[in-house]
């Protein structure tokens, strides 16, 4: 009986075309894997936790509502280097002083209100701080009104924190993903609340009004007696979003997230490459359809985000008054003049801080709307802090965003209850004629040459 084999040429074929077959394959997953319709890269894989960090109960609804992502491409990806050479590296320069300094000095008196009020000259004069040994004033004039149990927990984080807040008990406490095997012994998360939200807590039974000490998930929960400070919400939100250098004394680096966001990436990968690697002092997305000052404010107005229109103008023409500008090239490196400030990353240097402590100020002097005051202090503060202002296709990817699903009709201050929109494009229906803006705004809209 003869038995046919397989001729050896036919054999060979067949092996060329298996190897051509794997390495087309490969090439196609290596060209998805690095194509610019992804903005996050990841060198190597690295362990993550696996197990849920919390069960909440149903009637919690800790996911509901979430806004889907339209942008399809990435001019600006971001790389990830290995998850293990981050930890042990921003671990090192947490024990290294030196980077951090030289140290803000602050003002340390008594105010009727949390932040002093400082007038608009007094608060320019601030902007320029060639000289350390100037005391800044940076809050804290009146004693933020938390336990003494959080107090010492906040003292003792000496790393990386992460800190979001729920002030008037308008969105869920939502637990970050894609965190690493050891990232919690080295990230600390926070969680402000005020009386309204802990209430809401308390109602789902997440919290204990008779424990000292609070914990949902990651997260550790900070009661603060916000009657104490002001009576608008969102402005008592501020306190942790841009003092939190000050509410972490120790901390070295910080990550602030809006309640209505979920982290979908582990911090210190986002620290590593947004702020170590760009050596830059702070991390912010630009905006996603705004880059003038002038058209944010604009929208502001129209949308009902800010309900006392007649104080935005004098807040615009203020800024006009002492010299802000429209975005131009010359702004560069800066790419705009309008960021996202939902996720914020800081190393916590002079630059972030001085710039952190300008902001609250201007914010207390007008309102909580910071994307409104940003540009000026970046613009006009001494010394200059290195901003890296990232694609709004990265922030889309590190972040989930949720709608405020549990806003109470009518009780946030300045009526922000209007659905949002897009706007295509600002009107003159801020700015009356003869305002201080009339120069920004023709050079806005390129009207300048044209008038002259």
């Amino acid at each position: 009986m003869v038995s046919a084999t397989t001729p050896l040429l036919f054999r060979s074929k067949f092996l060329c075309f298996s190897v051509f077959y794997l390495f087309i394959s490969l090439f196609l997953a290596l060209y998805q894997s690095l194509s610019s319709t992804k903005c996050i890269f990841k060198s190597s894989p690295f362990d993550p936790i696996q197990t849920p960090l919390f069960s909440y109960p149903q009637s919690y609804g800790e996911h509901k509502y979430a806004i889907p992502t339209h942008r399809s491409s990435c001019s600006s990806p971001v790389f990830f280097s290995d998850y293990g050479v981050v930890l042990k590296e921003i671990q090192d320069l947490c024990q290294n002083s030196s980077a951090f300094s030289p140290v803000l000095r602050y003002i340390q008196r008594e105010s009727e209100t949390f932040g002093g009020n400082f007038s608009t000259q007094k608060r320019i004069s601030y902007l320029d701080h060639s000289n350390y040994n100037v005391e800044v004033p940076c809050g804290f004039l009146k004693k933020f009104p938390i336990s003494n149990f959080d107090r010492s927990a906040m003292e003792s984080c000496n790393g990386v924190v992460v800190v979001s807040a729920i002030f008037n008990d308008h969105d869920k406490i939502r637990q970050p993903r894609g965190l690493g095997s050891k990232t919690l012994a080295t990230v600390c998360f926070f969680m402000f609340v005020d009386d309204i939200s802990f209430s809401g807590l308390d109602y789902h039974q997440l919290v204990s009004p008779n424990s000292p000490e609070h914990k949902i998930g990651v997260w550790r929960i900070v009661r603060v007696a916000s009657k104490e400070l002001y009576e608008n919400p969102a402005m008592n939100g501020v306190i942790p979003k841009y003092l939190v250098h000050r509410l972490f004394p120790n901390s070295k680096f910080s990550i602030w997230i809006d309640a209505k966001l979920q982290l979908m990436v582990d911090p210190l990968l986002l620290i590593h490459s947004l702020v170590v690697s760009e050596k830059a002092d702070m991390a912010m997305s630009k905006h996603p359809f705004y880059v003038n000052t002038m058209e944010e404010a604009m929208a502001t107005a129209r949308w009902k985000k800010w309900w006392d229109v007649n104080a935005l103008t004098l807040q615009m023409e203020t800024y006009c008054e002492n010299g802000l500008q429209p975005w131009t090239p010359n702004k560069l490196p800066y790419t705009t003049d309008v960021p996202d400030t939902a996720l914020i990353l800081r190393k916590h240097g002079l630059g972030g801080n001085l710039f952190s402590c300008l902001m609250f100020n201007e914010l207390e002097a007008f309102n909580p709307r910071d994307q409104l005051a940003f540009a000026f202090v970046r613009d006009f503060m001494k010394p200059k802090m290195k901003l890296n202002m990232f694609e709004v296709e990265v922030f889309e990817q590190v972040v989930v965003e949720y709608r405020h699903n549990l806003r109470k009709l009518g009780s946030e201050v300045g009526g922000s209850n209007s659905k949002p929109k897009r706007t295509k494009r600002a009107r003159h229906d801020l700015l009356v004629n003869n305002s201080r803006c009339q120069e920004y705004l023709l050079e806005m809209w390129g009207e300048h040459e044209y008038h002259n």
